[in-house]
């Protein structure tokens, strides 16, 4: 089999869902009470295939670094080699995802995809140096596009069979706002003024000149419309990662709590790889940056937390994972009226 091919995904498991939700209503508290915390919790449960469902017992982080050779478009506040200098920050433990991640209970790993210097122990799957300037060139070959792909799979598959029942896609890399906003405009057919915010805090002109690069790009992967075909011409090895990371946690019935903007681009190109990987995600946050909202809108995805988050490295998500064990807390934990000898509420009178 092709590594770019998925097999089909199968959806999280209905009859646990409607289990799970006849538990919410038989719990003590007026139905629908606590709002959406009793959807994520029948999200969990079906994906789970238990009711009620366990408690999340190894949440894993997973960065995906990369630099971006649109960079020198002047597209970003900062300059490219903070890339590197973040990914042995974060492999050190002294980023910002690390100290989320640890409120959340989970664990965090950083791989080298495509960042323009060598990275040691993170760059075991590492496909070039620095992915092409899509303004004016494929940002990989064909070949590294499937390597890049088959990478994020692997590594899911690492994951998982080491015992994630939850995983976080994250990403660092000095322009990848660029990229994934072009990635969701190319996906989505929105113009390059709707889809460009201002990424890591540039001014007006940078505004301008990055939203010329997602003009470029676009109009160089007119006519693209296959997934693979997309990460090649305008994404990037990273992107690309993410993108073979989360459909194949998908394909491998393991829930995915998305971040901001690069892993929901990467989400946008995942479920076209792997139709129907979408039930098995969440939004863990809402991006500021207007390309997120188009993502979301397209998945079917409504965020869990709006904090004005727009860092990325899958922060927004770790800062939500709480209130995700929270939901499951709720539905597993709570006595029904029944178990406590609590009345239930009052039957409507008739006649």
């Amino acid at each position: 089999m092709d590594s770019a091919e998925f097999p089909p995904v199968s959806p999280p498991d209905a009859t646990v869902a409607a289990a799970a939700r006849a538990r919410q209503n038989a719990l003590t508290k007026p139905a629908g009470s606590l709002g959406r915390l009793e959807d994520l919790s029948v999200w969990v449960a079906a994906c789970q295939g238990h009711c009620p469902p366990r408690q999340f017992d190894r949440v894993r982080v997973v960065v995906f670094a990369g630099d971006h050779g649109v960079c020198r478009a002047g597209v970003s506040a900062y300059p490219a080699e903070v890339t590197a200098q973040m990914a042995v920050n974060i492999d050190r433990g002294g980023a910002a995802i690390n100290a989320l991640a640890t409120v959340g209970g989970a664990g965090v790993r950083v791989v080298d995809m495509a960042i323009n210097s060598d990275v040691s122990d993170v760059s075991v799957y590492k496909v070039r140096r620095g992915s092409g300037d899509i303004a004016s060139q494929d940002a990989l070959t064909a070949e590294q596009t499937v390597a890049a792909v088959d990478a994020g799979r692997r590594i899911a598959d690492e994951e998982v069979d080491a015992g994630a029942d939850l995983l976080i896609p994250g990403d660092m890399g000095i322009g990848n706002t660029t990229v994934a906003a072009t990635l969701i405009a190319a996906l989505t057919g929105a113009e390059p003024v709707e889809a460009v915010g201002h990424g890591t805090g540039i001014d007006d002109a940078g505004w301008a000149r990055k939203t010329a690069a997602v003009r470029d790009a676009l109009f160089r992967s007119r006519g693209v419309s296959d997934p693979l075909g997309l990460l090649r011409c305008c994404g990037g090895a990273d992107l690309a990662a993410l993108a073979g990371f989360c459909a194949q946690a998908a394909v491998r019935r393991t829930p995915v709590l998305l971040d901001g903007l690069a892993s929901s681009a990467a989400a946008l190109v995942a479920d076209r790889l792997a139709p129907g990987a979408r039930a098995w995600w969440q939004a863990g946050h809402r991006s500021p940056e207007p390309a997120h909202a188009l993502a979301c809108a397209a998945l079917g995805l409504e965020p869990i937390l709006d904090l004005r988050m727009r860092l990325g490295e899958g922060t927004g998500a770790a800062v939500a994972l709480p209130v995700l064990r929270a939901a499951v807390a709720a539905l597993a934990s709570m006595s029904t009226f029944a178990e406590a000898g609590v009345s239930g509420p009052a039957s409507k009178a008739h006649g």
